[in-house]
């Protein structure tokens, strides 16, 4: 059955959340029957069932799923809300970011405290700005005693009105012509100087809460502070957290794709074969995504793993577009024009385009590297 595989892993992790998502109309999954500036009940819902510890390691109380299992719940969430699935990408690829960076703490209670409390990250990186790395950083920082001081805004930011702690890249000031380091702060969701403003104006993904959140001069500590060395450099951290980034989102958004191919068999749309090739992409870009998550922790092979990110990502990407636009069509021209779920569809699906890497801007880098240059991405 089209999504059992994905949907029994979902149930596995969160016993009834499936069939609690389906009480809510899709519109209200999606946040349209409220208040932009509200909180989209599904991420709460998410909230509720454990969500949040999802990548969490379990020696901090988490769940620590495998990349394998991280995909197939995020496809699962992606074909019932597709704010939901992109908005716990955010959330994950944060945790996985931040684990690479604290492999040696013993007393590290962060995760602690978003498992038991089911608190959710925000992500402030460069994404969204054409043509910049989603590492480099937007902000405006100085230190002070204790910590720093950070100022800047980033829009969109998604999870915004839901968001308990908000992370952010940052270019720490340097010190004695030392050379310049990227670095991670985290910072509470409350602190003085943090303001949400309303942004989102697109069709799709509207309960993504992705609003512009502006930092005016807010206070971050030292503890929050975490280093991820040279800015320009896939070591360790920014490898790994960049694939565990394109696994999260092609396999959030392949799953909105889904939710169209699924419509078509469920109303007999088309002819068998028409069907058929449509789910033929889609459970080959699945079993793509499938073999990169099966080498995401392959410390010794890390550039070509990267590089395999990237032609993943940008497969799964082309085949959502093409299949998201034929199942449109077999769906027919009164199913688009009378129902509003079918275009919302449409429009979130190809949505995947628009998070780095782009394909234009990283073709050169792959050229250079198909030809035995180091791997380079912007």
């Amino acid at each position: 059955m089209f999504l059992a595989k994905e949907r029994t892993t979902l149930e596995k992790f969160f016993p009834g959340l499936d069939k609690a998502l389906l009480k809510m109309s899709f519109m209200e999954r999606e946040n349209q029957e409220s208040s932009s500036s509200q909180a989209n009940p599904t991420i709460k819902l998410f909230g509720k069932f454990g969500g949040p510890g999802l990548v969490i390691p379990a020696k901090y109380g988490g769940m620590q799923v495998t990349p394998f299992q991280a995909i197939q719940i995020q496809r699962a969430l992606g074909s019932r809300s597709p704010s939901l699935a992109v908005a716990a990408t955010m959330h994950h690829f944060t945790v996985a970011m931040i684990e690479e960076m604290t492999p040696d703490k013993s007393e590290f209670d962060l995760f602690e405290r978003v498992a038991k409390n089911n608190l959710f990250f925000s992500s402030g990186f460069a994404e969204g700005r054409a043509g910049i790395s989603i590492f480099d950083s937007h902000m405006q920082v100085k230190r002070v005693s204790g910590g720093l001081i950070v100022s800047g805004s980033k829009k969109p930011c998604t999870l915004s009105m839901s968001m308990d702690l908000m992370t952010a890249s940052v270019i720490l000031p340097t010190i004695d012509g030392q050379p310049e380091e990227l670095a991670l702060v985290v910072i509470p969701a409350d602190s003085p100087g943090i303001e949400r403003c309303p942004f989102w104006k697109s069709l799709g993904l509207t309960g993504t809460e992705s609003n512009e959140v502006i930092l005016n001069e807010v206070y971050v500590s030292e503890e929050n502070i975490f280093n991820m060395g040279a800015p320009s450099k896939f070591d360790k951290v920014v490898a790994r957290s960049f694939i565990w980034f394109q696994l999260l989102a092609s396999s959030a958004y392949l799953g909105i794709c889904s939710s169209l191919v699924e419509r078509c068999f469920i109303a007999n749309r088309g002819i068998p074969s028409e069907r058929v090739a449509l789910a033929t992409e889609l459970e080959g870009a699945m079993s793509a995504l499938q073999g990169l998550a099966s080498i995401a922790n392959d410390d010794e092979n890390r550039e070509n793993i990267v590089a395999q990110a990237v032609f993943v990502r940008h497969l799964v990407q082309g085949i959502i577009e093409r299949v998201a636009m034929s199942a449109t069509e077999l769906l027919g021209g009164m199913a688009f024009v009378k129902s509003p779920e079918i275009t919302y569809l449409l429009a979130s699906s190809c949505a995947l385009a628009f998070h780095g890497p782009s394909r234009l801007s990283a073709v050169s880098g792959l050229d250079k590297y198909l030809c035995g240059e180091p791997l380079q991405l912007s």
